[in-house]
Formats: C-alpha cells, sequence, structure tokens
C-alpha cells in the first residue's frame, strides 16, 4: 500500500482499546508511522495537538471525554487536522450522522479487519489529495489566462483550461490535437470538435488584441512571441502545460 501514499508514511493515532494485534498491523505496515495510542479522551486531546497526526483512529466511547468531545477540541487544528475515523461498537444510525456532521471523514462499525481500515484511509487520503491538487492546478491555469487576456467568460477560456489539465495528466495528446484531444473536449462540454477548437483561437485572439503579449514573455522567463504572431492552439496549451508540470 506504500505506493498509494506516494512513498510518504502516513502519521496515524490510536484512540481505542483496540487489539494489540491490530496496531501491530499498523506499526508493521511501511506506509504508517504509529505515533501513539490511548483510550483517555482528554489524553488524546492533549497529544493529538502535539503530534499532529495525519489520521486519527478513534471509538466513539472513551474515558474521560468522548469521540465527539475529542473531536470538537481538536479543530483548533484546522488545515492540520486529521483525517478522523470512527471504528466503533455502536451502530446507531445517529452515532454515524452525527459523526460525520461533526466532521469525521468515516464511521466503521466493529468488527473491523486492518486491511479494510486500511484500505478506507488509502482511499480518502488519496482522494482529498487528488482534489485539492486540481483544484491548485485550475488556480495555477486562471492565473496565467487572466495575466494574459484570455476573459474568464468566453467559452474558449473553459475549453483552454481544460486543454491544459488534460495536456498536464497525458502529454502525448499535444501530438494528437485534432483527434483526441478537442474531440475530449468537446464530449465534455456537450459540444463539436470544430466549435471548440474555434472558440479557443477566438479566445487566443481577444487576448492578443489586448495587447497583453509581453506579460506571457514575462510569465516564461523568454521572449516567445512578438505582437505581430499568435502561437496555434497547440503551441499555446503544449506551453502552458509544460509551466505547470515544471512547476510541479
Amino acid at each position: 500500500m506504500e505506493s498509494l501514499n506516494e512513498g510518504k508514511q502516513l502519521k496515524i493515532y490510536f484512540a481505542d482499546k483496540t487489539e494489540e494485534s491490530f496496531i501491530e498491523y499498523f506499526k508493521e505496515n511501511e506506509g504508517f508511522d504509529v505515533v501513539g495510542n490511548s483510550w483517555d479522551g482528554n489524553q488524546v486531546v492533549e497529544q493529538v495537538l502535539s503530534l499532529k497526526p495525519d489520521v486519527l483512529v478513534m471509538e466513539v466511547m472513551l474515558g474521560g471525554l468522548d469521540g465527539f468531545g475529542v473531536l470538537e477540541k481538536i479543530r483548533v487544528l484546522k488545515d492540520k487536522m486529521p483525517k478522523v475515523f470512527f471504528v466503533s461498537n455502536l451502530s446507531h444510525s445517529g452515532f454515524v450522522t452525527k459523526a460525520i456532521q461533526s466532521g469525521a471523514s468515516y464511521f466503521m462499525v466493529k468488527p473491523v479487519s486492518a486491511e479494510n481500515l486500511e484500505n478506507r484511509i488509502f482511499e480518502i487520503v488519496n482522494n482529498n489529495r487528488s482534489q485539492a491538487d486540481n483544484r491548485q492546478l485550475e488556480e495555477k491555469i486562471s492565473n496565467i489566462f487572466i495575466s494574459i487576456g484570455i476573459p474568464a467568460h468566453i467559452k474558449g477560456y473553459q475549453f483552454l483550461r481544460e486543454a491544459v489539465k488534460l495536456a498536464v495528466e497525458e502529454p502525448e495528446i499535444i501530438g494528437s490535437i485534432t483527434k483526441k484531444l478537442y474531440p475530449t473536449i468537446a464530449e465534455r462540454f456537450e459540444t463539436s470538435s470544430s466549435k471548440v477548437e474555434r472558440g479557443m483561437r477566438h479566445a487566443i485572439e481577444v487576448a492578443w488584441n489586448r495587447g497583453k503579449i509581453e506579460n506571457i514573455n514575462n510569465i516564461f522567463g523568454l521572449k516567445i512571441y512578438n505582437r505581430n504572431e499568435k502561437p496555434t492552439n497547440g503551441e499555446l496549451i503544449a506551453l502552458i502545460a509544460d509551466k505547470m508540470i515544471m512547476d510541479g
């Protein structure tokens, strides 16, 4: 499972009277670093705030302070808040609803196998990372488009943004712009390949007519274009996609 986490260990904390063999499974798993284990709610809060684990596996019923109380107190971590997985003997739907509404990522009813919990953890952690990476990529692309004068309200802006994302995910698609890239975008926007191509062309022309050519040269640190030459759709998509890939 290590590859699912791109070679980085997830720090995991157990707030539960879980069998030792269950915790041993995660101690021996290369994808995890077990940083603590306690069933005293107040101690859990203290240690989670200090250790800042990526994942907190927690029973609802704890000593001193229950799982919901723990969840409320560790909210101060904000963006460092761990993914919380309730693993409990309590199967009442009210507990499940309250857990999710309180910010837990998942609620599992015992008995739970260590393998099943591991799969759910990786599934949720990696899905959240994927969504965050996608939002970050879209923001970077949008910033470049705005900088070079492509207005966000025209269709070509959306087509070009989608094209750059595709080219980042699948660089070879630039070599099949007519046969693969345009049709893929057309399908997503429920339009035709020819309209996608024209929409992109129009967006580039608008940008060049706004006279912001120097901005693209500044972004890439090179004098790539002058006022009298416009890139083709494929050239601009490839140029921006390459920058996204190099910037990571």
